[in-house]
């Protein structure tokens, strides 16, 4: 059960380090602003409050990482914690999307989707 919690959980930190590039590095890009539905304006407006919305995806993308490693040197406390702090946020952060922006359904669901496995499958594996 390990290495499936530990599978999803790096699918879900690799999106939100493509996430972190996206709103810290690549902002203003015109192939960003059109992935967010931007303007050159609204980018240019929320440039800075992009910059650490994306570190934080980045923060919860290193946490569920150490915890894959913690799990993976026989610290399985530790990694099952670190892995359902991050993933759990992860998903805590989609859904709050989906519900304050239901037009941005699609983007929430890819925000939330691997977490919620990486959480669910955490919980069968604590709990079993």
């Amino acid at each position: 059960m390990v290495t499936a919690v530990s599978v999803f959980a790096v699918l879900a930190a690799l999106v939100h380090v493509h996430i972190f590039v996206l709103e810290s590095l690549r902002w203003t890009a015109p192939a960003t602003r059109r992935t967010f539905g931007t303007t050159e304006q609204e980018a240019l407006a929320t440039k800075e409050l992009a910059f650490n919305q994306g570190f934080y995806n980045l923060f919860l993308a290193c946490m569920a990482l150490a915890g894959v490693v913690a799990a993976a040197v026989a610290h399985p406390g530790v990694g099952a914690a670190l892995i359902l702090a991050g993933c759990g946020s992860m998903l805590a952060a989609g859904l709050v999307l989906l519900i304050s922006s239901p037009d941005k359904a699609k983007a929430a669901l890819v925000q939330l989707a691997l977490p919620l496995v990486a959480v669910v499958l955490g919980v069968v594996w604590l709990t079993g």
